[in-house]
């Protein structure tokens, strides 16, 4: 069965929250506490979607994937924080854990940064965990390279440092 690519809905914000939670936990799980993993709850996650979504929707992209009719992923690009108009930003890129390797990722990210240069911009940049390793090399096989740039962010209760790609359109 093929992955099916479409604009998210409101409708899809709680789900899309719950699948984040459960990304969250299976790709940090191996750096990070449990108890930092516990929090948000996939509820608390759905809130979040939902008020960010009514925020930015007119200048975001929220994408899902769904295989046989089930939310398997999506993908999340703006206008980067940094003010430069020829930069878009991957905030987010999660599937379901079942989902690794099956190519869904990178049919979502073609479809990010395609998204991105019918916004006419010239480059994308993302943050990515420096402990996920997994995701470091899927975004270097993606043709993404690290900034040298760095920030730190918390994950529940848990400090983490993340690192700044970058990659031309």
């Amino acid at each position: 069965m093929t992955v099916t690519l479409r604009p998210a809905t409101g409708a899809d914000l709680m789900a899309v929250g719950a699948l984040h939670q459960r990304s969250r936990v299976a790709a940090y799980s191996a750096f990070l506490s449990a108890e930092a993993l516990a929090d948000p709850t996939p509820e608390a996650m759905g809130r979040y979607w939902a008020e960010r979504w009514h925020w930015e929707r007119d200048n975001h992209r929220l994408t899902v994937a769904e295989r046989a009719g089930t939310l398997v992923g999506f993908s999340y690009v703006g206008p980067d924080d940094e003010d430069d108009p020829t930069t878009g930003l991957l905030n987010a890129l999660h599937l379901e854990p079942s989902e690794q390797g099956r190519g869904t990722g990178r049919t979502l990210m073609v479809d990010a940064l395609d998204a991105m240069r019918a916004r006419a911009w010239r480059r994308a940049v993302l943050w990515v965990l420096r402990d996920n390793a997994h995701a470091r090399t899927f975004y270097q096989r993606g043709g993404w390279t690290p900034t040298g740039d760095e920030r730190d962010e918390t994950i529940g209760s848990a400090p983490t440092r993340q690192l700044r790609y970058t990659r031309n359109l």
